[in-house]
């Protein structure tokens, strides 16, 4: 028995009335048009998307399309063109900011069947839209810290790089890539360390990927020396660590990698050079030891027997203990004639060679000036010009001081002079006291 008009027109009403709380709860809207008419039916929720009422609801569909967002009007419209056209695909998916009675953009979902006459020509589209306004905005954030992150890892003066279960790449930087003198361009895709390095390097790197894969564990900071193909090598410090997806499941190996190369030239040749300065210290230690050995010997040379015609004795002793192993310290005992004997103390400024020099110097001008040793003054005055005549042409300022005594046994007499040097201590009948106190100029 055959339904009455009514009957079937209110059970049309609820199966579209439940479409709608169907559609509804899914966030979606339903349209319908008939290609040969300009209205379109939009559902309740399409009209919420739009911001308007069905009178003043624009029909999306038909030129100038200017509810649509310029960016996405050319694939917009080239998507209902292929629509319409004879024999076009049988379905319409295309996904554009719309623009909405309140004056926003509103990203719609756009979805629709296409219904063809005989001839293929599309007599109806109908379908679905929903609102992804939010999803988009979540997408374009996520772009954006994407975008970032990629900037930043581009960037950074580091070589960062993923590699599979079998050592291959499948991610690297910028740095990366220019570090393996790729061309620009190129991907690092697939590729292996062996395609770029020795097997005295890639061999070992690939052991430790495998050993990090294997036991979950990171290798940090280890310097590693490469050996490329066409003979150059350089040293990198690398960190390589686990490779995990969102479940934890290990996917591979990714890496951080820095260029140390000129630190360890650099170290290298420190190395080297520290030991030849080691060796010239050597020899030069070794020169200094015999310079101290020849002063020491000097020093030590023993004192003239000092006895008068009237077989009065006098015997000189002495104690030198420097505290470095050259110094400036000088004495010496000169035996003038059988009855006088001149005593020399000198110390010049410092410690070391150029005062182990001077005191040579004082050496050879002491016997320039034995001629003038009866006279203390005239001596040291002599041992004066002559070391500072020699310090001007050399351009250099050293100082010195000195005592020189005259002992004449005959008269039973001591003369000194005394030239900037502590005053000598001297022990007798009178007790113990200190000569050449006084300063005269």
């Amino acid at each position: 028995m055959k339904e009455d008009p009514e009957t079937e027109r209110q059970r049309n009403n609820v199966k579209l009335e439940r479409l709608e709380l169907a559609l509804r709860a899914s966030n979606e809207g339903i349209w319908d048009w008939h290609t040969a008419e300009k209205e379109i039916f939009y559902s309740r929720r399409i009209l919420e998307f739009l911001e308007c009422g069905k009178d003043h609801a624009p029909n999306l569909f038909l030129p100038p399309f200017d509810h649509i967002f310029e960016d996405e009007r050319t694939a917009f419209e080239r998507s209902v063109t292929q629509a319409l056209q004879q024999g076009g695909p049988e379905t319409l998916a295309v996904d554009a900011r719309v623009l909405t009675g309140g004056g926003d953009w509103r990203w719609l979902r756009i979805r629709g069947t296409v219904v063809r006459d005989r001839e293929g020509y599309a007599k109806r589209i109908a379908g679905s839209m929903i609102n992804i306004s939010l999803r988009k905005a979540a997408e374009a954030q996520v772009e954006e810290e994407r975008f970032l992150l990629r900037q930043l890892i581009d960037h950074v003066p580091l070589q960062i790089y993923f590699k599979d279960l079998d050592s291959r790449f499948t991610m690297a930087n910028q740095r990366m890539r220019e570090w393996l003198g790729l061309p620009e361009g190129q991907d690092l895709t697939g590729k292996h360390d062996r395609d770029f390095f020795e097997t005295d390097h890639w061999k070992p790197a690939e052991t430790d990927e495998k050993r990090i894969i294997q036991t979950g564990e990171a290798m940090i900071d280890q310097l590693e020396h490469e050996t490329w193909h066409e003979g150059d090598e350089t040293w990198v410090i690398t960190s390589k660590f686990p490779w995990k997806d969102r479940q934890g499941v290990i996917k591979g190996t990714f890496g951080v990698s820095s260029d140390v190369t000129k630190l360890v030239k650099a170290e290298r040749a420190a190395t080297e050079l520290a030991g030849l300065l080691q060796q010239k210290n050597e020899a030069y230690e070794e020169e200094l030891l015999l310079a101290r050995e020849i002063q020491q010997a000097l020093a030590g040379e023993g004192f003239p027997t000092a006895t008068a015609t009237d077989r009065s004795h006098v015997s000189f002793g002495a104690r030198y203990i420097p505290i470095s192993g050259l110094a400036g310290d000088f004495f010496e005992v000169m035996k003038m004639n059988d009855d006088c004997y001149g005593v020399l103390i000198c110390d010049v400024m410092g410690h070391g060679v150029r005062s182990a020099l001077i005191v040579a110097m004082l050496r050879g001008l002491l016997e320039k000036q034995r001629a003038q040793a009866q006279e203390p003054g005239l001596f040291l005055q002599g041992l004066n010009d002559g070391l500072a005549a020699i310090l001007e042409r050399a351009g250099t300022t050293m100082f010195a001081t000195a005592f020189f005594g005259v002992v004449d046994l005959s008269t039973q007499t001591f003369r000194y002079a005394c030239a900037g040097h502590p005053g000598p201590i001297v022990s007798g009948k009178n007790g113990v006291r200190q000569i050449a106190c006084e300063r005269s100029h």
